[in-house]
């Protein structure tokens, strides 16, 4: 995935970048959800080792998709004012591998917010099916850069 090909909303949005970026595309934006898209083509880095012959995406970077859709819909809450942090997860589930080829529905529904901490869901489906869910809760880290 290069600069070129992400929504400039995502990078305006969040702090991460390629490598460590698993989102592509907004589909779908409010105040209380937010559906992001990323197709894994397979040159990502991570199916070299996970696993050599038999590519799987790890469980921990399917979290990190959750998160970042997360972060985003955290920005958007506080208007940009600091980056969104995880500071809980609860209920991860894994139901589906994710292989090189599949395309990423990566869904985030805010729950709750309560004085800085965001309660949220989310989970991400492939072709209509689960492959993840989780629960989490995040803050925004104020920048002292």
């Amino acid at each position: 995935m290069s600069n070129s090909t992400i929504d400039p909303a995502i990078l305006a949005g969040i702090p991460q970048r390629p490598p460590f970026l698993f989102l592509e595309r907004i589909i779908e934006r409010s105040a209380q959800e937010l559906h992001c898209q990323n197709l894994l083509t397979g040159d990502e880095d991570f199916f070299k080792g996970h696993f050599p012959g038999n590519p799987i995406m790890p469980g921990v970077l399917l979290q990190e998709s959750i998160f970042q859709t997360g972060a985003l819909l955290m920005s958007d809450q506080a208007e940009g004012k600091g980056v969104g942090i995880i500071t809980r997860v609860d209920r991860v589930k894994f139901k589906r591998l994710v292989r090189p080829g599949d395309l990423l529905d990566i869904k985030v529904k805010l729950n709750d917010v309560i004085d800085s901490a965001f309660y949220m869901q989310g989970e991400i489906r492939v072709a209509g099916e689960l492959a993840c869910s989780l629960k989490f809760t995040g803050t925004l880290l104020k920048e002292s850069r």
